[in-house]
């Protein structure tokens, strides 16, 4: 049953360059197969579920203007985006690689920390900011990048420290199985990502 939801949800999104090119049509029919998605979550209680939630997430439809805003500016297109969490260190990093004019490939990332304050909803406090080419910082996979921020190393990049108290938000995980994850931020925003 849930794998019929999955599918149909699957295709939606297909063809909308993550939610970039969804028409307002388009945008309930896919808010409404998320909707019976979540109602059939296979985990109960997801932010314990750290071995489905650990990864690198992709980034498959989204309605968050922050990330799909990031194609409006000239000269630069969106390209993939990733969340990626590590339970261990109670961590997540979000990533866009961003495409301009060749040789100017970039990369856009906040790092930040996350607390579990229910079955489902994880709060978060973002802490750095990292904007930078992705050949200057010798950017191959998000793994690789994270790696390189969690063992300490100077990047070639613009990247500062996030200190604002207001730069905390919460993430609900609403729909979580093995390879397909649904949120709801705090600004409204849906994501659906995939992993694997």
């Amino acid at each position: 049953m849930s794998m019929l939801g999955k599918a149909e949800l699957l295709e939606a999104i297909a063809g909308k360059n993550r939610g970039i090119l969804a028409s307002n049509a388009d945008k309930k029919a896919i808010l409404s197969a998320i909707a019976q998605l979540e109602d059939r979550n296979p985990t109960s209680r997801p932010v314990e579920a750290s071995d489905l939630l650990d990864g690198d997430w992709r980034l498959l439809y989204t309605t968050s203007r922050g990330i799909l805003g990031i194609d409006q500016f000239p000269l630069l297109k969106l390209g993939e985006v990733y969340q990626c969490i590590r339970t261990a260190g109670s961590k997540v990093y979000n990533i866009a690689e961003v495409y301009g004019l060749p040789g100017l490939e970039g990369l856009v990332s906040v790092a930040a920390s996350f607390k579990p304050v229910s079955e489902r909803r994880l709060n978060v406090t973002f802490e750095r900011s990292i904007l930078g080419l992705r050949r200057l910082i010798g950017y191959q996979t998000p793994r690789d990048f994270i790696e390189k921020i969690e063992l300490g190393q100077k990047l070639i990049a613009i990247d500062f420290p996030i200190n604002r108290q207001d730069q905390k938000g919460w993430l609900d995980i609403t729909y979580l199985d093995r390879d397909l994850r649904i949120g709801r931020g705090n600004e409204g925003s849906v994501f659906v990502l995939t992993k694997g």
